[in-house]
């Protein structure tokens, strides 16, 4: 077990949420218990997660979609309002952290798909961010289009869209989770053979076309798993305490 606030005061240090331009608040979102025994990760705090929580006496949730995101309803009526309380009543943390834990060099998403799917990082690619929160680098061996989809396929286990431009073998790739297709103009500029992120916009494919770079959309939620799930063990590893990653599964 630990004291929630040594945790958070951990947190802190590790993924330096302070240097993040971000769309919601990052930390402590919901205040619950001074203690954590038992935490579950996830990577969005909907009612599912939190249903499956409570089964499992979870006095912690550990997410990467929170709540309270910049420009939505601030009153607290229908679903924020039945979340909140179930939180509430039951005396739970919910502790969120987004973009830095896209960003984190080892337990960050972007790190984690790295190591899930065999690249090698040789560098960061940013969209218009500040700090830079996708990696760019290389595969180990050339690949064809089909190869990485495969690939994806069975790693991520999603069934990637993939919008193909060019037909070379691909050394060079950069690569975003979530919803990070806008980068793939910087990614067009760097001369990378590939892009991957978690979704894709109209806009996308004709950018693909033209500007000659592969695109592998592999799934919002599909791409986000892992970040989560790495903070939540490592997290129990230097404090002691239960955690189970609960994976509510999300075709987007």
């Amino acid at each position: 077990m630990v004291a929630r606030n040594e945790c958070l005061s951990y947190l802190e240090t590790l993924l330096e949420p302070n240097r993040f331009q971000d769309y919601c608040p990052n930390g402590l979102q919901v205040e619950g218990v001074d203690t954590i025994h038992t935490m579950v990760s996830g990577v969005t705090a909907s009612q599912a997660l939190l249903d499956a929580a409570l089964d499992l006496d979870a006095d912690t949730i550990l997410v990467h979609h929170g709540y309270f995101w910049r420009g939505e309803d601030t009153r607290v009526i229908g679903i924020k309002q039945r979340r909140l309380k179930q939180l509430l009543v039951n005396n739970v943390n919910l502790i969120a952290y987004h973009l830095p834990l896209d960003a984190h060099p080892i337990l960050g998403n972007n790190a984690q798909l790295a190591k899930l799917l065999d690249l090698e990082i040789d560098g960061r690619i940013s969209g218009t961010g500040d700090p830079a929160i996708g990696f760019c680098g290389c595969f180990p061996d050339t690949k064809t289009v089909p190869e990485f989809a495969d690939q994806i396929r069975q790693v991520l286990e999603r069934e990637p869209l993939v919008i193909q431009a060019h037909d070379r073998p691909m050394m060079t790739i950069g690569w975003c989770s979530g919803a990070a297709q806008g980068y793939i103009e910087q990614a067009a500029e760097l001369g990378l053979d590939a892009f991957m992120s978690g979704e894709i916009s109209e806009q996308t494919v004709h950018l693909a076309r033209e500007l000659g770079i592969n695109y592998f959309s592999a799934g919002h939620h599909a791409t986000e798993r892992y970040g989560v799930q790495a903070l939540g063990e490592h997290l129990a590893e230097r404090f002691g305490v239960q955690h189970q990653f609960v994976d509510i599964d999300n075709p987007v």
